[in-house]
This record gives structure tokens, sequence and C-alpha cells, in this order.
């Protein structure tokens, strides 16, 4: 298997385990992976927020932590990689503003690249017009933004995932497991046990 060079949009609070998990399992099976936020450089950090589901009636934050970027978001290209992946938090409300980060992530749909994004994540996929008539998932609460956005938006446990085409979407961190496997059945890497 050739390691394969993804791509992580970030931007402040950030889900801390949408962030780390999968960029620590990315790395663990042999990808690169380039963690950027917009007017952001390599080395600088991104506060992170931890979302946890503790019987209110949406989940709580607390502060997360610092991640440390690995690449100058004004440095990156598409072309130059094989996959995407845009976790959630608070990070996507904002970052979807920025017209570069929509170019973006209409470049990798457009050359059909993997594309994973979990809970608030869709609504930068939503803002970029990438999710018109496709079936996604995403937080219960982002459901509404992507049906308005074109989306058949399905409803799964926060466990599931939704795969259609290059898109693998999950409502949460809970989702993990599943999410990732899809996501890297789509790259062509396999996990031998």
């Amino acid at each position: 298997m050739a390691p394969k060079k993804i791509l992580m949009l970030v931007g402040d609070f950030v889900e801390d385990y949408e962030v780390m998990v999968p960029y620590q399992a990315l790395l663990m099976i042999g990808h690169q992976v380039d963690v950027v936020c917009p007017d952001k450089r390599a080395k600088e950090t991104v506060a992170t927020a931890i979302h946890d589901f503790e019987q209110e009636q949406t989940y709580t934050e607390k502060r997360g932590h610092n991640f440390t970027l690995t690449a100058t978001f004004s440095s990156v290209k598409a072309k130059d990689y094989d996959a995407l992946v845009v976790p959630g938090g608070r990070a996507p409300e904002y970052i979807r503003l920025d017209k570069r980060v929509r170019d973006l992530v209409r470049e990798f749909d457009g050359s059909r690249k993997p594309i994973a994004s979990i809970c608030h994540g869709l609504q930068v996929l939503a803002a970029a017009g990438v999710v018109t008539g496709r079936k996604v998932t995403g937080y219960k609460a982002v459901g509404p933004d992507l049906t308005l956005a074109g989306a058949t938006y399905v409803e799964v446990e926060p466990t599931e995932v939704v795969v259609d085409g290059n898109l693998v979407t999950s409502p949460a961190w809970p989702g993990h497991p599943k999410w990732l496997a899809e996501f890297v059945k789509l790259l062509g890497t396999t996990i031998n046990p």
C-alpha cells in the first residue's frame, strides 16, 4: 500500500476528538496528514473544544487542547493531496465563510477525491455546494442546513456512517470506528489483522 497524502481543514475550536483521533489513526496506518487552518502557518496552534453528551438538550462544550498545525494553509493545493478530512466543532461555522476554503473543497470534490466529514464539518461541505443531490449525515442540528443545500439528509445513530460516492459522513465522534473504516476503504488502504 502506498501512503496517501491527506489534508485536514480545521480552525479554532475544532472538536478535539474529531481532529485528534483521525489525525493519529491515519498517521498510524502510514498516511501523511497535513492539518491546516486559514490564515495560520505550520507550527502555530488552534484551540480545540471537547463536546460531550451529558443529558442536556444538546452537547456541552469544554476547552480542549492546543493542536499544532502541520502545514501552512496558504501553501496547500488540492492537486497535491489524495483526500480531504473536515472535522466538526465550532470551527466549520466560520471557516466556511472563507472563499479559499470553499474553493479547495470544490476542487477535491470535482476530482472525486475521498472527503470525510463529521458532525458540524458538513457545514463546510454545504457552503461549498458539494452536498447537492448527495446522501449525507451530520450532527442533527445541521440536518436542516444540509437539506436546504440540496442534500438528502439521513438521520442515523451517532455511531453510524453514510457513504455516497466519494463522501463519507457521520453525525459525531462516536462514529469514528465506522467513519474511519469507510474512509480508509475509499483511500484503497487495507488493514490486515
